[in-house]
């Protein structure tokens, strides 16, 4: 998103406001994935098809199934320049980058800072798809149109910013035990052999489909794609023939909790806001941009935005940065490499201490009541960072999508710690509630007061399920590929 027709830019807006982390906290917070379709009956996604529980027990008992077909930006990239250029804007190698084949897109600032990351699809020979949010496809844009690379893009946005209300693929995650079975059912026959983010053809009844080995929950099953033209009668398809095997559609509310489990940090605070590396970012970009739109929120404030920002190190990106190629952030990551760097975990946080929060609802004490505890998301705002501390209140990390999963019977969130703190089994503290009660954020919020809640280290993946998939084909802890 270029500039506005006013002419106003991303740099113009920030030269007004006082402070970028105030101007997000007042925000209004957005419902993860909240998406509704105004086509016909049936299509869009609810927040529940059943219930958020029952849809969350089907990816790691039945099949469950992801409709990715709204929420995500998808960019062509093409030209005799498609690979070099997507190669430099991303920490890891494309050696060995086939047609059909997928990779994880990883974008840094110069200051080798996290953008944010994207999968990126070989669609042919010089043609390739970025998929992802808009903080990773606009700096892809951005960068195709001042760099020297013979390259053009092409968007689709996402449903709500898509005006002509229709996209060119539909999307399907169908992940579960019994994913497989039913897959093979549909496609009449054994699936060809699928290595991890490699693509095949498959069929779906009398449709023909891509399928590409990938899930959300780190779950047994395939991507599936196509035409967007076939999307609903391959959605009805996949529903009747899936009943028999308990196929659940997966709501708005369960499917940003396979974060959890599977331990993707899926929205990090694009480091887009400061440094003279991404200036040029700033004086392009609309004031409108969903960097300024986006809410921030939770224990952790800081007048600094660059406190909110991660390397690829802190998220335990470390193992796919490669020094063999050039691109953006490679001096920075380079100079930090042998550096001790915060490792990602999982918080299991301490179910007595979750219980007293939730019983201060029922109770009227006379006192600011702490923060409801709201389930599946706990969520304040899309950008949601928690203050963690040791036992004696120094912070030594930051954690981010606090939920519940029904799999592992725990509230729990994915948190970036300081590697003394970073062994399973360790207990730290994670304060939760604002510092200031709710008014950092202008009233979406009620008022309530801070409190500490115990919770304690345990890896990413939690879900031993995943763990389990991930060493089966091969992924090293912490990234969607291994490569």
């Amino acid at each position: 998103m270029a500039q506005d027709e006013k002419g106003q830019s991303l740099s113009d807006l920030l030269e007004t406001i006082p402070n970028v982390t105030d101007h997000l906290f007042k925000n209004a917070p957005k419902a993860a994935l909240t998406i509704y379709s105004q086509m016909m009956p049936g299509d869009g996604v609810r927040p529940e098809f059943t219930t958020w529980r029952d849809e969350q027990w089907a990816w790691r008992n039945t099949i469950a199934v992801h409709d990715q077909s709204y929420h995500m930006n998808s960019t062509h990239v093409r030209g005799p320049d498609a690979l070099a250029f997507t190669q430099y804007l991303s920490v890891n190698s494309f050696k060995n980058f086939e047609i059909g084949a997928a990779k994880q897109l990883v974008c840094c600032s110069p200051e080798g800072y996290l953008i944010g990351d994207a999968i990126l699809y070989r669609m042919g020979e010089d043609d390739y798809m970025v998929v992802g949010n808009p903080a990773t496809n606009e700096w892809v844009e951005y960068n195709a149109q001042v760099l020297d690379f013979d390259v053009t893009t092409e968007s689709d946005p996402m449903w709500t910013l898509n005006r002509g209300k229709r996209r060119e693929f539909y999307r399907f995650q169908v992940e579960g035990p019994k994913a497989w079975e039913l897959l093979e059912e549909l496609n009449g026959g054994p699936l060809p052999e699928i290595k991890f983010f490699k693509s095949a053809e498959i069929k779906l009844g009398d449709f023909t489909a891509r399928g590409m080995r990938h899930s959300m929950g780190g779950m047994p099953g395939l991507e599936i794609s196509g035409p967007w033209d076939d999307y609903r009668d391959v959605k009805r398809l996949i529903m009747k023939e899936g009943k028999k095997y308990g196929l659940r559609m997966v709501g708005s509310i369960a499917y940003f909790t396979t974060v959890i489990e599977s331990g993707w940090w899926a929205v990090p605070v694009s480091a887009v806001y400061t440094g003279q590396g991404t200036k040029g970012y700033r004086d392009w970009m609309s004031a409108k941009n969903a960097s300024m739109r986006m809410s921030l929120g939770g224990s952790l404030y800081s007048e600094n935005i660059e406190d909110y920002y991660l390397t690829p190190y802190d998220v335990n990106y470390g193992h796919i940065i490669k020094f063999d190629h050039d691109f953006i952030g490679r001096d920075a990551l380079e100079a930090m490499a042998d550096k001790k760097h915060r490792r990602k975990v999982t918080l299991v946080w301490n179910a007595e201490d979750v219980m007293g929060v939730q019983q201060s609802m029922l109770e009227d004490t006379g006192e600011v009541n702490p923060l409801p505890i709201t389930m599946p998301l706990s969520a304040i705002a899309r950008m949601h960072y928690d203050r963690v501390e040791d036992k004696d209140g120094n912070m030594i990390g930051m954690a981010t999508y606090p939920g519940y999963t029904t799999n592992e019977r725990a509230m729990m969130s994915l948190a970036s710690v300081d590697l003394d703190f970073a062994e399973p089994g360790t207990e730290v503290v994670l304060v939760w509630g604002e510092d200031g009660g709710g008014d950092r954020s202008a009233g979406n919020i009620e008022p309530h007061r801070q409190v500490k809640i115990r919770a304690t280290v345990a890896p990413s993946p939690i879900s031993k399920a995943a763990q389990s998939y991930r060493s089966d084909i091969g992924i090293k802890r912490g990234s969607l590929e291994d490569a």
